[in-house]
């Protein structure tokens, strides 16, 4: 964690905003007529992805906190521990459940992404990618005339989550589902 100053800020940079990790999001800086300039700022939390805006004076220090996304491999859950690990140095990294963002796309043998707080070495959260390849276990039965057209029904993936698909779709076939919507996006068909 290293002091800076705000001139130096640039979007995507994460600072430490009372004990809490922001990114900057958007920031302006602001020279008023009267009285001395300052930056007005939109911030996202990193962990708990609140949206706020906050005002620096020009030349303030805040500390920066160098955080990088590295891919892990989801090997099991184990209680509330979901366990991760490093492809390059076989590295097991347990993740409590309240730090693993959309949970319920987390299949076993899955690629996901860890934030980590690098100077701490400490693991901010867990999230599966934007889009995943995942097997349908339950559903109702496509029927006869059943087209892409008509509507959509629920299906359980074998993660757990439940999406809506095309009437179509049947048991044991392979879907690509858009995690950040949790929407079906095209039936997968191997060749």
């Amino acid at each position: 964690m290293a002091k800076v100053s705000t001139s130096n800020f640039r979007t995507g940079m994460v600072i430490d905003l009372d004990g809490e990790l922001y990114s900057i999001v958007d920031y302006q800086h602001v020279k008023p007529g009267k009285g001395g300039a300052f930056i007005r700022t939109k911030l996202k939390g990193v962990v708990n992805e609140k949206n706020i805006e906050k005002t620096f004076r020009s030349g303030e220090d805040v500390i920066e906190v160098r955080v990088e996304h590295q891919p892990h491999q989801f090997l099991y859950l184990d209680g509330n521990l979901y366990y991760f690990m490093n492809q390059e140095t076989f590295v097991q990294i347990p993740v409590e459940e309240e730090n693993v963002n959309k949970a319920e796309f987390v299949a076993e043998g899955q690629v996901c992404n860890l934030a980590v707080d690098v100077d701490n070495e400490q693991v901010l959260y867990a999230e599966p990618p934007d889009h995943i390849v995942a097997t349908v276990v339950d559903t109702r039965p496509g029927l006869k005339g059943d087209t892409a057209q008509g509507g959509s029904k629920p299906a359980t993936l074998e993660s757990g989550a439940t999406v809506q698909v095309p009437l179509f779709i049947n048991e044991g076939e392979e879907i690509k589902v858009d995690t950040r919507t949790a929407e079906y996006i095209e039936r997968v068909t191997s060749n």
